[in-house]
């Protein structure tokens, strides 16, 4: 049976008890973004700006919303800082640091402790980590948020979506868990979604300890920041997708590539997937 896009969305149940939204969603081959809200669509320029400030960020994460100016404006682009900060915020740019923040303003910014520091990480969903990136595409962008568990690299869960909301990061958490089990510790920034009371309830609910980086520090979360280094290199930049139909059929048979053929240096050049299904 053949059903148009519109129909099959009509089949989609938010509440339904089996099935989360992000499985739902899969079965019936649509965007979970088409479920909801259209964001109003940035101009030509923006998107040119968010683009290169998007690649930009792998060669200087550490760069603050004055030295993105001051790089633009090298770059022959008329921008000022107000435009700046609104797009770094609207990308998820977030600036590291070489050294501890020493102006921090209260001790309530940090919600929750980071556990991995000196952690000796020995086994399969002992630590999966999480992050959301902005995706650039031919004529506009969506974000990309992603599990990860650290000992083997494997991607346990990821999906695609036109907002950075913790109702849609909390989907993929608990697809994630559903398919792999539970990890016993997860780790994200400090960013609003994982912070958030829907998402840190879904993390005490499975009894799963919670562990956020320390704002601006550049190593608490490496490995996903290299995930996205892989993602974009491989396969963003050099496609350009058209829209998010494109990409997520495009991201799906990356990621099928990523854990089951990609072989990795630090994994002594086997797949993520060979380490998942051997590791104790």
């Amino acid at each position: 049976m053949n059903l148009s896009k519109s129909e099959r969305k009509g089949l989609v149940e938010p509440n339904y008890p089996k099935l989360s939204v992000v499985e739902q969603c899969d079965l019936l081959t649509i965007q979970r973004s088409n479920l909801y809200y259209n964001p109003v669509p940035e101009t030509r320029m923006n998107l040119d700006i968010m683009n290169f400030m998007d690649k930009q960020y792998f060669d200087t994460p550490f760069y603050g919303v004055l030295r993105l100016t001051a790089l633009l404006k090298k770059e022959g682009i008329d921008v000022n800082v107000k435009r700046v900060r609104r797009l770094m915020k609207k990308m998820n740019w977030r600036t590291i640091y070489r050294e501890p923040r020493t102006t921090i303003s209260s001790k309530t910014d940090y919600k929750y402790p980071y556990l991995l520091r000196n952690l000796l990480i020995e086994r399969r969903n002992q630590v999966w980590a999480m992050d959301i990136t902005y995706i650039p595409m031919s004529k506009g962008f969506m974000y990309l948020s992603a599990i990860i568990d650290l000992k083997t690299r494997y991607v346990v869960g990821w999906s695609v979506s036109n907002s950075m909301s913790a109702e849609w990061c909390t989907e993929v958490l608990r697809a994630a868990i559903k398919k792999h089990g539970k990890p016993e510790i997860f780790n994200t920034d400090q960013g609003s979604q994982f912070t958030s009371e829907i998402f840190t309830n879904e993390l005490k609910f499975n009894e799963i300890d919670i562990s956020m980086d320390g704002k601006g520090r550049a190593l608490d979360n490496i490995f996903i920041e290299r995930l996205w280094r892989s993602v974009k290199y491989e396969n963003i930049y050099l496609i350009i997708y058209e829209n998010g139909t494109e990409l997520y059929v495009g991201l799906n048979e990356y990621f099928k590539f990523y854990n089951n053929e990609r072989l990795h240096q630090s994994l002594g050049y086997e797949t993520p997937n060979m380490k998942y299904n051997h590791a104790a």
